[in-house]
């Protein structure tokens, strides 16, 4: 039919343009930020433009601190909250947090920042990493438990009944069953909060403010890739803007690695389990 063709060619087109735009974004970046990635761009501190050689050392590991510690915090409570959502829809609590959850999900990151200086910063007296970690926990959280949700409701039902009749327990078929057989958007969800707040600015602005120096501790400010990015773009040295663009790149090559590492152990474990 002619309706067909149209909305065949127009879902073509719109895959096409989101294609291409991904694409340009990943050749301008390689484009402007490869030429300054080095050893030395990836071990040494920043300085002033002055000073030749300077990296962003500091802050790929308090990305990596603050990322690490937030998926701690998060993945725990996002997932729990995701299982809960999908194996119990009939209980009004879990509509009402539902509910919620989808209201988080859409607060702006530095409304979490903020929220997270008054409760957090201000009581500690000092900008730190674990602030910092606590908003991007936070962000995570409705992401994780969002996705926890939609893949385990696609899960048969007649799993879950099947277990049931056989005499597992509840939450046995919950764990055992049917997380295992919906482990691979699990991953998926817990991967698309990690890059979320990989790439957060805002909340770190208020949170863990930064740090030209490796962090000595969480309890201090602590540097981040986000963070480098935002100082660097807006500065008026052309030098700086090259390693803004560098930084960026590491960022995306990070995120890009995890996502391969997590793909080919969980399609490992699948092939492994299918073989048995």
């Amino acid at each position: 039919m002619l309706v067909d063709k149209i909305m065949s060619a127009l879902i073509i087109v719109a895959v096409a343009i989101a294609v291409i735009a991904l694409v340009a974004i990943l050749a301008d970046t390689v484009i402007q930020g490869l030429p300054v990635i080095n050893v030395d761009f990836l071990k040494n501190i920043p300085g002033p433009v002055t000073v030749p050689d300077r990296g962003i050392g500091p802050d790929i590991v308090g990305t990596f601190t603050m990322v690490g510690l937030a998926t701690l915090m998060s993945v725990p409570i996002g997932v729990g909250a995701g299982v809960f959502f999908s194996e119990w829809p009939e209980s009004r609590l879990s509509f009402i947090s539902s509910f919620t959850n989808d209201v988080l999900a859409e607060f702006p990151s530095m409304v979490i920042g903020i929220f997270v200086w008054v409760t957090l910063v201000i009581s500690m007296k000092t900008f730190s990493g674990l602030a910092g970690a606590v908003a991007l926990g936070i962000i995570m959280i409705p992401i994780i438990a969002r996705t926890t949700e939609e893949s385990l409701k696609i899960v048969p039902r007649t799993l879950r009944e099947a277990s049931i009749a056989l005499g597992v327990s509840r939450w046995k078929t919950v764990v055992r069953i049917v997380m295992s057989t919906g482990k691979a958007g699990l991953a998926t969800g817990i991967l698309l909060a990690i890059a979320r707040a990989a790439g957060e600015t805002a909340p770190l602005l208020v949170t863990a403010l930064g740090n030209s120096f490796f962090a000595k501790s969480i309890f201090e400010p602590t540097a981040a890739i986000p963070l480098f990015v935002f100082d660097y773009a807006i500065s008026p040295y052309a030098i700086w803007h090259s390693y803004a663009w560098g930084a960026a790149l590491v960022l995306i090559a990070i995120m890009l690695a995890l996502n391969l590492v997590v793909r080919l152990v969980i399609k490992r474990n699948v092939t492994t389990r299918a073989e048995i």
